[in-house]
């Protein structure tokens, strides 16, 4: 009798057993998903992010081939390289109805804003992203101003900073943190020439 008893309880335990086995399986799961990634991890994501934006177009110097421009792996994300000279400017360089204008290697560019240049990304100290906490750098690509400060300049085209600043945080620490990982390039960039600077720089 008794042994029918434990035979009948056999298809309860194994029941609780794999409940319990599940239950347990599922939090560790849980636990994983809600751990922070590794530095690793997040240098990976950043990486991913930066090729996916384009962010190479501009902001990485290039080397001109039969097949047109392509990056200088050995000058990535530095910016528009120093002593590189803009060609001759026309009178219409910053008229809103003409075309706008950029260098060959994609670094530098001319509108109705006047003169824009890339920005050196990489974490050299005094050229680069270096001297930048990431509290800075997520609250410049928030709101659009240099340094993220309210006085601070704004922007200039083509940064689509409008459109990164889309991302989640999280997004925005892992391109910081690739970002940083970069092998520092002293490359002091120029600033940007106003439009009424620009007017005395054309050729008649």
């Amino acid at each position: 009798m008794k042994k029918q008893q434990f035979r009948l309880l056999i298809p309860f335990l194994l029941i609780g057993i794999i409940s319990a086995l599940t239950y347990c399986t599922n939090n560790q799961q849980k636990k994983e998903e809600s751990m922070d990634p590794s530095k690793e991890q997040l240098v990976e994501r950043g990486k991913y992010l930066v090729t996916i934006s384009s962010c190479n177009d501009c902001h990485s110097p290039k080397i001109m081939t039969p097949q047109g421009p392509i990056d200088d792996t050995t000058k990535l994300l530095s910016g528009h390289p120093i002593g590189s000279k803009l060609p001759q400017l026309g009178p219409k360089a910053t008229d809103p109805t003409a075309w706008i204008q950029m260098t060959q290697d994609g670094t530098a560019f001319i509108g109705p804003w006047g003169i824009s240049y890339a920005a050196n990304l990489t974490p050299d100290e005094t050229t680069g992203l270096g001297a930048w906490t990431e509290e800075v750098f997520i609250k410049t690509l928030r709101t659009g101003k240099h340094l993220g400060l309210q006085e601070g300049r704004q922007i200039l085209p083509p940064m689509p900073w409008y459109n990164i600043n889309k991302m989640t945080d999280d997004d925005l620490k892992a391109v910081y943190a690739y970002l940083h990982s970069l092998p520092p390039i002293t490359n002091q960039v120029p600033n940007p020439v106003s439009p009424e600077d620009v007017a005395k720089m054309v050729t008649q």
